[in-house]
């Protein structure tokens, strides 16, 4: 069996959402010091609807994946459905991670709720 699965490969080779958003209105940055692997998670918010999201990630394939696959689930949501994004979700997006590697799928996770946070203080909104 090969160790990532073929959606894992292809948002390695071909990450979607990669950059940075200028004028964002909610940015979360998270790290793993035991791996070493940062994301950076940019969001664009209008109408409590997730307009555009971007990523800067240094890590591992997996990493980079798990940021790519989470910006695709949450872009042109609303921010509600945003929140309830979790890890397993990310993971099963890309039919499953090693489990030394879930992890990354936790990070993504965790940048795109620090970006709602950050959204939330700048705008003063809450979201259930």
């Amino acid at each position: 069996m090969a160790l990532y699965s073929e959606k894992v490969m292809d948002h390695f080779r071909n990450p979607r959402n990669v950059g940075v958003i200028e004028d964002a209105n909610g940015i979360g940055e998270v790290g793993n010091a035991k791996c070493g692997d940062i994301m950076k998670m940019y969001l664009k918010i209008e109408d409590d609807v997730i307009q555009d999201v971007k990523f800067e990630t240094f890590g591992c394939g997996s990493a980079i994946a798990s940021s790519s696959m989470a910006t695709e689930l949450i872009k042109g949501k609303p921010v509600s459905e945003a929140m309830k994004l979790t890890n397993k979700a990310v993971a099963e997006a890309l039919d499953g991670l090693p489990a030394y590697k879930m992890h990354c799928s936790v990070l993504a996770e965790e940048a795109i709720q620090s970006a709602l946070e950050d959204y939330q203080k700048r705008t003063g909104k809450t979201f259930e």
